[in-house]
């Protein structure tokens, strides 16, 4: 029980921290939101507008009037965050919850499709590499991987949409679904859901299951060397067993974490990847708001990417004890903070 109280008092403290940062940007960063909203806002009135004025608009747009006291400001623009209120867009004059909101399950949709296959090709191929290790799979399957490893996934991406989608035409390139056919859950919009999100994915998981399939082939073969291995081998207990019980649990171990903290990003998406594809999705907007400087979408997109991975990493310490139970006991190597 103190081991979870512990994680849980460890989770709230990092929210507050990241909320709390959130203002410190907004409110004190030279050249930041509210510096950038009054020089802005006096141009695009050309002069004919007064401080008050400028004011009431900057707090429309951030949840922060800089003529209040700093207490005040700090208490309105946490209770504005509570409230799920992160200000109004410059750009599309809209709530930004309107427009993140709505766009969030979309980047969350391909973004865990493609985490999820990345890790259990990588996982699946890096067993086999280590099991083989030394021969001419294991080393062709090494250089492959260390080639994927290190090539952007918007490398990926453009020969994707270059070959894939203009070339044979098999995937569209662009949107994230066909807005001809009626929304929910038939064969035809979810076919369509998935046709629009192939190629995003595959960029991914193409430029991501090296790097898995190197640290799942270090990691197994570090497991078969040691001395519970050979243990294992003595007692007559098949290949299988020893793969799945002993290789494959201990091996995978040290990956979990990072493989949650993979799904707490799936919240920010890849910006690039969607601006590439033109997919209305969390990275897509934010990309829009740099290019246009719309403070208040950079910094709501800042926090629910870095609430998803708190909660991420939160969610990895609450099950990582289950599957190890020396982190409950408080082992030294059971930290995942």
């Amino acid at each position: 029980m103190h081991y979870y109280a512990k994680r849980t008092i460890q989770a709230l403290f990092t929210v507050f921290a990241v909320m709390t940062l959130s203002f410190v940007l907004i409110r004190y960063l030279p050249g930041g939101p509210v510096d950038h909203l009054r020089t802005q806002l006096r141009q695009e009135q050309s002069g004919d507008i007064d401080q008050e004025q400028i004011n009431n608009l900057v707090e429309a747009y951030t949840n922060v009037n800089p003529e209040e006291p700093l207490w005040q400001q700090y208490v309105e623009y946490m209770v504005s965050l509570l409230q799920a209120d992160l200000g109004e867009s410059m750009w599309l004059s809209q709530p930004v919850a309107d427009v993140l909101f709505p766009a969030l399950p979309w980047t969350v949709f391909y973004m865990s499709v493609a985490t999820f296959l990345m890790f259990l090709i990588g996982v699946a191929l890096g067993s086999v590499m280590a099991y083989w290790e030394g021969s001419r799979f294991d080393v062709g399957s090494t250089v492959i991987s260390l080639l994927l490893n290190s090539t952007p996934n918007y490398i990926a991406a453009l020969l994707l949409v270059y070959f894939l989608g203009y070339g044979f035409e098999l995937f569209p390139t662009r949107g994230r679904v066909n807005y001809d056919i009626a929304a929910g859950f038939s064969p035809e919009y979810l076919g369509s859901v998935l046709h629009h999100g192939a190629l995003p994915i595959i960029s991914i998981v193409i430029t991501g299951f090296g790097g898995v399939a190197l640290s799942m082939r270090g990691n197994s073969i570090q497991v078969l060397g040691e001395d519970y291995m050979r243990v294992a081998r003595l007692r007559g207990l098949s290949e299988r067993r020893i793969a799945l019980r002993y290789v494959a649990r201990n091996a995978i171990l040290p990956m979990y974490t990072g493989l949650m903290i993979a799904f707490g990003f799936v919240f920010g998406g890849s910006i690039i990847i969607e601006e590439i594809f033109a997919y209305p999705g969390v990275g897509y907007y934010m990309f829009q708001a740099i290019e246009r400087g719309d403070y208040p979408v950079m910094m709501g997109a800042f926090l629910i990417i870095t609430l998803g991975v708190v909660i991420a990493v939160f969610i990895a310490d609450l099950t990582y004890g289950k599957i190890d139970p020396r982190a409950e006991s408080g082992g030294e190597d059971s930290e995942t903070y």
